[in-house]
């Protein structure tokens, strides 16, 4: 059965064919009404969570929500420091993204850059007092921001489904390392 997308996003059969969910050159498997509504439930919510804690990390802290990651990744990487490669790796962003970040960063006087002793072409970005401070102080708000926003509107078996639930959708996405050629953002 050929089929298209309706306005509500669901799909509508136009005549004799192929079924897209069973033979896949039949074209594309539009999402079932379901489906759709679970998209925008995720979409609507992931966008007001991300935007919740930004606005909370910027008063009380005056830095995006991202920056807080990478001080997080800082302060629990041995001698509070990490290869930038890596740090763009595991934020998941590109590395003219977190170079940007760390000379924000390091402006503030919270993060300072050192080159890499094994690799005269690599850094390392580096947490420095001032920062692991700023972190310190930012942490108990910005996890009562995560509590207010997720964990104190579920129930203990929904915390958990949803934990199962995100490690099933980040295992799936994870690149293989047998993929070196892929257009991963870190690798940008």
């Amino acid at each position: 059965m050929n089929t298209a997308p309706t306005e509500g996003g669901g799909r509508a059969h136009e005549g004799p064919g192929t079924d897209p969910d069973t033979d896949p050159g039949a074209g594309p498997r539009w999402l079932t009404d379901e489906e759709q509504c679970v998209w925008r439930a995720y979409r609507h919510a992931t966008t007001l969570v991300e935007d919740h804690l930004d606005r909370q990390l910027q008063r009380d802290a005056r830095m995006p929500h991202i920056y807080y990651g990478l001080l997080v990744q800082l302060s629990q990487s041995p001698r509070r420091r990490r290869r930038m490669t890596e740090l763009a790796k595991d934020a998941k962003i590109t590395r003219s993204r977190l170079s940007h970040a760390i000379a924000r960063l390091e402006k503030n006087g919270w993060v300072r850059r050192e080159d890499c002793p094994s690799d005269k072409r690599g850094q390392n970005a580096v947490l420095t007092d001032a920062g692991f401070e700023m972190l310190s102080r930012s942490a108990p708000g910005h996890v009562s921001a995560v509590r207010q926003a997720i964990f104190d509107r579920l129930t203990p078996e929904q915390t958990r489904q949803l934990g199962e639930i995100m490690h099933i959708v980040a295992e799936a996405l994870q690149p293989e390392k047998s993929h070196p050629d892929a257009d991963l953002p870190w690798l940008r």
